[in-house]
C-alpha cells in the first residue's frame, strides 16, 4: 500500500519551522523529510499532510479495534491483532496532541480554543452518551456525570488537563522521566479512583510529554528507509508476542484505566508492566509513523475530522453491543465475518470524518462561542482605530 522508496522532500528552515509551530498548534501536522533534515512545511495557510494522514490512519485503527473487541473471546487471532493495535493507536494520537501543544500557554485565545475545542465537546458528548445509553441499553438510571467520563470522552478530559499543564512540562529539566515516574506511581495506586478517569490521565501522560519534547527532525528520523524496513519484522514480532500472550494476560493492561491491584496482581508487576508497555508503545508508534505517507493522499483531508470520527463512531460501537448484533449473527465470528466487521468499521469511521459530517456537527465540535468570552479592551480599541 505504501512505497518504501523515499519521496523528494523540501527542507524547512529552522526559523520558519518555529513560526509554523504557533500557527498550526491545534490541528496541523508536519511531513517527513530526508535523513538529517527537517520535514517540509506546507504553503502558508495550508495543513501539513503528514499528521493529517497519521491521524486518519490512527482513527481507522481505533474504530477497527472497537469492532474487534466483541470477537476477542472466541478468536485468538482477533485478540492478538487487538492487543497489537491497542499498544500504539492511542499513544500515536496522544503524541501528536503533545507535539502540537508545545506552544500552549495561558494566552487568552489559546485558552478560548481549549474551552471551545475540548471542554465544550466533552460536556456535550458526555451528556449525549448518557442519554444514548439510557435509550439503547434500556438503562434509565444511567447518570450524567461530568466527573466520570464514559467510553470515549476520557480522551477529551485528559487532553484538557494535559494541555493546561504544558507550561510546567516546558520548564522541568527531565520531563519524560518525570512523567514516566508519575505513570508508574499511578499504576500502583488503587486509591486514585474513577473521578475524571485520572488513572488514564496519569498513565497516558508520558506519551503527551514525549510529544511535547519531540522536534521536526525526530519525525524525519523515523521516516528513514532503514526504519521502515526494520518496522516490518518488529510488527511481525509484536503480533507473534501478542498471539502468545492472548490467553495468558488480560487486554485491560492496554487501557491504562486501572491500577495493578485492581487487575488482580501485585504492585511491582504493575510498575514493570507500565514501563514495558511504554517502551513497546513507543517502538510500535515509531514504526507506525514510519509508514505514514508524507505527501497528500485521498484521505489527507479526512485527518482534519478525526475528532468527529472518534466521538461519533462511539454510538455505533456501543450500540452494536447494546443491540446484540455480535450475539445474533454467529457468522460475524467466522474469519470472513471478522474481515467484514473490520472493513465496515473502517468505512464507517471514514464517512464520519468527511467534510459534510463535519459541517453538520461543527456546532458541537468547534463552536465559536464569542458570546461566552469577555472582549479584550485592547482588541476593542484596535477595532475602533481601524474603523
Amino acid at each position: 500500500m505504501f512505497s518504501a522508496a523515499p519521496t523528494p522532500r523540501r527542507v524547512l528552515p529552522p526559523a520558519r519551522a518555529a513560526a509554523e509551530t504557533d500557527r498550526t498548534e491545534a490541528t496541523a501536522g508536519t511531513s517527513g523529510g530526508p535523513e538529517g533534515a527537517e520535514p517540509p512545511s506546507p504553503k502558508a495557510g495550508s495543513r501539513n499532510p503528514f499528521f493529517d494522514n497519521a491521524k486518519y490512519l490512527a482513527i481507522v485503527l481505533v474504530a477497527m479495534g472497537h469492532s474487534w473487541e466483541p470477537l476477542t473471546d472466541g478468536s485468538r487471532a482477533a485478540e492478538a491483532f487487538y492487543m497489537t493495535v491497542y499498544t500504539f493507536h492511542m499513544p500515536a494520537f496522544i503524541i501528536i496532541s503533545g507535539y502540537f501543544s508545545r506552544s500552549f500557554d495561558m494566552r487568552k485565545d489559546r485558552l478560548q480554543r481549549l474551552v471551545t475545542g475540548v471542554a465544550v465537546p466533552y460536556v456535550l458528548f458526555e451528556t449525549a452518551y448518557a442519554f444514548f445509553k439510557r435509550w439503547a441499553d434500556n438503562d434509565p438510571g444511567q447518570p450524567i456525570s461530568l466527573l466520570d467520563p464514559w467510553f470515549l470522552t476520557w480522551f477529551l478530559i485528559a487532553l484538557f488537563i494535559w494541555r493546561l499543564t504544558t507550561p510546567l512540562w516546558q520548564i522541568v529539566r527531565w520531563p519524560i522521566p518525570l512523567a514516566v515516574a508519575i505513570a508508574v506511581l499511578a499504576s500502583v495506586s488503587p486509591d486514585i479512583g474513577d473521578d475524571l478517569d485520572l488513572q488514564r490521565v496519569l498513565q497516558f501522560l508520558p506519551f503527551f510529554v514525549l510529544g511535547l519534547s519531540l522536534r521536526a527532525e525526530h519525525f524525519a528520523m523515523v521516516q528513514r528507509r532503514a526504519v521502515r524496513i526494520a518496522s516490518v519484522p518488529l510488527f511481525a514480532a509484536a503480533l507473534v508476542m501478542a498471539y502468545w500472550a492472548a490467553p495468558r494476560m488480560t487486554s485491560a493492561w492496554f487501557y491504562h484505566r486501572d491500577s495493578a491491584q485492581e487487575l488482580g496482581t501485585t504492585w511491582w508487576i504493575g510498575a514493570v508492566m507500565t514501563l514495558a508497555l511504554f517502551g513497546c508503545s513507543v517502538v510500535l508508534t515509531a514504526c507506525f509513523f514510519s509508514w505514514v505517507p508524507t505527501r497528500r493522499t485521498w484521505f489527507t483531508v479526512l485527518g482534519a475530522g478525526t475528532l468527529y470520527g472518534y466521538l461519533l463512531h462511539g454510538f455505533l460501537a456501543k450500540g452494536s453491543r447494546f443491540w446484540g448484533w455480535f450475539d445474533d449473527y454467529a457468522w460475524l465470528h467466522t474469519p470472513l465475518g471478522e474481515i467484514a466487521v473490520t472493513l465496515i468499521a473502517g468505512a464507517v469511521v471514514t464517512a464520519l470524518c468527511t467534510p459534510p459530517v463535519r459541517k453538520v456537527f461543527r456546532f458541537a465540535m468547534e463552536p465559536t462561542m464569542a458570546w461566552a468570552f469577555r472582549k479584550d479592551p485592547a482588541d476593542t480599541a484596535r477595532a475602533r482605530v481601524s474603523s
